[in-house]
């Protein structure tokens, strides 16, 4: 059981990268953490880790000790999911990750459902637009607008969505309604910096081009070019209503203003990448109770409570 449990310490602490932050996470000081460490390395009669001020590194016995532990840590936990099967009740602590916006004012909601149905469960959500790995951070779920990131991760279908190409009403008629995509290249841009993708290259799908077809869809990209940016999507979409340029948004953030006016639809020919919100976890095998349960909870949460759609 010792064995168990320093795995367990060790695993978190080579994830979180120092001993401070591994000391935030258990709700201890940091000495503790060093003394925990220091005992391990006695037992096994080895060093795990170089320590400085602010990181911590792994040596070639810490590598070796962190790749096995958290195997057997993973084959412990598939067998007691096994052995419990679905009866097996959520509890523990659940780590999840959104995207600011989205994260907000779409699962915030959710997730306090979810806690209130699930009061044995700890839950940590964290909020950025940086693209995470879910197994380095630790992380049990992830929610994410568009395509997978990885196909090593299993993933699920959360709530419907797709994106809009869209500007102001005053800024479509000073410039003209654009033909067609390439017609954006002389348009200025609002560009949102998400997830380190290639911002300014846009991609576009003829509506029904491919259907019926073996042929691939056309596809038309354009990059596009503007005076501001920000990896902030609630940012961006002001810029837009104050007539800044056009942005690429989720219909789900969009549609209020679509639906008032204030912004317009652009570009009905042409259509955008998937962007579905996805729940994203490591693999099926080594599914826990609580994030099996905060996967089907979040489905059934987004179909009582759709998101906004236009039109």
């Amino acid at each position: 059981m010792d064995a168990i449990s320093d795995l367990g310490f060790f695993v978190l602490l080579a994830r979180q990268g120092s001993l401070s932050a591994t000391a935030r996470e258990l709700g201890v000081t940091p000495p503790t953490i060093s003394k925990r460490l220091a005992a391990l390395e006695r037992r096994l009669g080895a060093r795990l880790l170089q320590r400085t001020t602010r990181r911590v590194s792994l040596t070639a016995e810490g590598e070796a000790y962190l790749a096995e532990g958290s195997r057997l840590l993973g084959e412990l936990q598939t067998l007691e999911q096994t052995v419990g099967g679905s009866r097996a009740t959520p509890r523990g602590l659940l780590r999840v990750h959104a995207t600011l916006g989205f994260g907000r004012r779409q699962l915030a909601p959710a997730l306090s459902a979810f806690a209130r149905a699930h009061p044995e469960v700890e839950l940590q959500l964290t909020l950025s637009d940086r693209q995470v790995n879910l197994v380095e951070q630790g992380l049990d779920l992830a929610l994410q607008i568009g395509p997978l990131p990885d196909a090593r991760l299993s993933a699920r279908r959360i709530a419907a969505n797709h994106r809009v190409l869209c500007a102001s009403p005053k800024l479509l008629r000073t410039l003209g309604e654009p033909g067609r995509p390439a017609d954006l290249a002389r348009w200025p841009c609002i560009l949102l910096r998400e997830n380190e993708e290639a911002f300014n290259t846009w991609q576009f799908t003829p509506r029904g081009d491919g259907q019926g077809s073996r042929t691939a869809p056309r596809q038309e990209s354009v990059k596009v070019r503007g005076r501001m940016s920000t990896n902030d999507g609630d940012t961006a979409l002001q810029w837009a209503l104050d007539g800044h340029g056009a942005l690429l948004r989720s219909v789900w953030d969009a549609a209020p203003y679509l639906r008032s006016g204030r912004l317009r639809a652009m570009l009905p020919d042409w259509q955008l990448p998937p962007a579905d919100v996805m729940a994203l976890y490591p693999t099926r095998e080594h599914l826990s109770a609580r994030t099996r349960a905060a996967v089907d909870f979040l489905v059934t949460w987004f179909e009582q409570h759709p998101l906004p759609n236009w039109p």
